[in-house]
């Protein structure tokens, strides 16, 4: 492996690709026969989001699917990480299966394999039927079985083409700041709920693995992408350090500890209440064998400081001063996402590793030439696919990098005000305009 200036060279067999969420490029909210989703409740309740902007419309990729997809063949994408909208496939979340939505699946993979794209489909990214909501939603123990039915639907009707499955997008997020913070639908703020939505989540892993497995092809690899993130301590204080180590065990070990040691991280967990989770005797056996590979999403670090009386965790963050910040005010940080590869990869020993999101937003003007010249992004990306190769040379088996995001697209809470992608949209038009960022993308690719 050897590397250039301008980007790394990745061993033969690294995918390289760009990354999407159904809700956040799909539009066609109502149509096809699609039933409502909590983001569609969310985004339509005031005060929620951005503007109060929503998906209904997006990046129209409902109906311009064939358009990005011959996009992503112009950028040379190896491979396409998307994901799959529960409530266009089974409008309630449970019972009738909707023909229409099954369709648009089926014919977007068939063109990304046409063009050489490597389809890697996400089951969940976010979006519940808000039917299921009604019924409690994740912390509802039911919610494992209907996600397993859900799973089941997708992979007998895709499964002979497409190999690499992921279960959950970020269980982390759709569990503390959807049921915690609020921050995000179903936009509850329970403790306990939160809890118990991470924990279903992960139950409902082991059982989509197994139906995957059961109706899939042979060679089917099943995955789950977690949000890590390094995190380090303000200073070399000890009760700083202690700080870091509580957020750390919230934030990256709650999963990662259940998911490949089959237990709950046991310095936090009594914080959070976990003393009255309501689980069974099996519900974390034998995870990690339902683990082909491991998805990491990793946009910047945590720097974290003790704060008295700052319950459950103790915990103030700090930015660092002179750090250079995304639009979402993200530290630009690639030597933490080095030193999360190496970490992972020493603690928890996953057979394979994606690093199926990494991008950065800025606020991207299109200019009088037509064009976006978003060099601080090239410089994001540059710096963090660096870093990657530099933990895949030190042994970490790293198979794949995701760029999110494909497009400019709806970012949740934040609605349309933030741009994440290597190509732009114009929202008002549904123009597509490859970023300077989209072309050295490209490039990289083709100089593996």
């Amino acid at each position: 492996m050897a590397s250039n200036s301008d980007w790394p060279i990745f061993p033969r067999g690294f995918l390289l690709g760009a990354a999407t969420a159904a809700y956040q490029i799909e539009g066609g909210a109502r149509e096809g026969g699609r039933g409502e989703s909590i983001w569609d409740r969310f985004s339509h309740t005031p005060g929620k989001t951005y503007e109060g902007h929503t998906g209904d419309v997006a990046c129209d990729h409902y109906h311009r699917w064939r358009e990005d997809i011959k996009l992503m063949a112009q950028l040379g994408l190896q491979a396409y990480r998307f994901s799959i909208a529960w409530s266009r496939v089974m409008p309630e979340g449970r019972g009738a299966v909707n023909p229409a939505g099954l369709d648009f699946y089926d014919q977007l993979v068939d063109a990304l394999l046409n063009e050489g794209i490597q389809p890697f489909i996400t089951l969940y990214h976010w979006d519940l039927p808000q039917s299921l909501q009604e019924k409690g939603g994740w912390p509802n123990r039911d919610l494992v079985g209907y996600f397993a039915d859900y799973a089941a639907v997708v992979v007998r009707h895709l499964g002979d083409r497409v190999r690499h499955w992921i279960t959950f997008n970020e269980p982390w997020v759709f569990a503390f700041t959807g049921y915690l913070t609020g921050e995000h639908a179903p936009g509850l703020t329970d403790l306990p709920a939160a809890v118990q939505a991470a924990h279903h989540a992960l139950v409902a892993h082991g059982v989509a693995a197994d139906a995957i497995r059961a109706y899939g092809d042979a060679g089917a690899r099943v995955g789950i992408v977690l949000n890590l993130s390094r995190v380090d301590p303000a200073t070399d204080s000890q009760a700083d350090i202690e700080a870091a180590h509580r957020f750390d065990g919230y934030l990256n070990r709650w999963f990662l500890d259940p998911l490949f040691h089959g237990r709950y991280p046991e310095d936090v967990f009594p914080l959070l209440g976990g003393q009255d989770l309501q689980s069974e005797p099996n519900d974390l056996a034998g995870l990690a064998e339902r683990v082909d590979f491991l998805g990491i999403n990793n946009y910047f670090r945590n720097v974290v400081g003790y704060e008295k009386d700052s319950p459950p965790l103790d915990v103030r963050f700090h930015k660092p001063e002179g750090a250079q910040y995304t639009d979402m005010g993200w530290e630009v940080y690639p030597e933490g996402l080095y030193k999360l590869l190496v970490r992972v990869h020493r603690d928890y020993e996953p057979a394979s590793i994606y690093i199926t999101e990494n991008g950065a937003a800025f606020p991207d003007v299109l200019q009088a030439d037509g064009g976006v010249d978003d060099r601080d992004r090239i410089e994001f990306l540059q710096a963090y696919t660096f870093a990657a190769h530099r933990a895949l040379e030190e042994g970490v088996p790293l198979k794949g990098y995701f760029v999110w995001s494909l497009l400019d697209n709806f970012e949740w809470a934040h609605g349309y005000s933030k741009r994440f992608g290597i190509v732009y949209v114009d929202y008002a038009t549904q123009e597509r305009i490859v970023k300077r960022s989209g072309h050295w993308y490209r490039e990289m690719i083709g100089g593996q």
